[in-house]
């Protein structure tokens, strides 16, 4: 089988286009938190907070450097803390509702499998011996 067949076969199982769909669903969803958290959430928290942004927290690593012209050569290194609360309340958020998702279909397979299976059909032997026990019973009565 060429590579191609192989990798046509593979692409159409269904698991791959249920993966293929989970993950553009998954990168829309996390647009979604992330503006949540961003224009959402966090300005409120900011307020409270005495009216900061957390875009704005910033640890100066290391000044700017200028040269004689006044032209900047070298440009400040920041360590971008607030960016990183950001992204890390994103990442709460779509954990969360992973977790709440997992365990929703997780109890909704557990109740699949506590459901008892239907009994199996009877055998021709089964129906026949059922047919015997019947009829014995209407001759003992008359």
């Amino acid at each position: 089988m060429s590579i191609l067949k192989e990798f046509k076969a593979f692409a159409m199982r269904g698991s791959v286009i249920d993966l293929a769909v989970g993950v553009i669903i998954g990168a829309a969803f996390g647009k979604i938190v992330s503006s949540f958290v961003n224009d959402v959430l966090m300005p409120p928290i900011g307020v409270l907070l005495g009216g900061v942004s957390f875009t704005d927290i910033k640890i100066l690593l290391h000044q700017a450097v200028t040269g004689p012209d006044g032209v900047v050569t070298k440009p400040a290194v920041y360590m971008n803390i607030g960016n990183f609360i950001q992204v890390l309340v994103d990442f709460m958020i779509i954990a969360f509702a992973i977790f709440m998702f997992v365990k929703g279909i997780n109890s909704i397979s557990k109740k699949k499998e506590e459901a008892p299976a239907p009994p199996p059909p009877l055998t021709k032997d089964q129906e026949l011996l059922g047919e015997i026990r019947d009829y014995l019973k209407k001759t003992r009565e008359f």
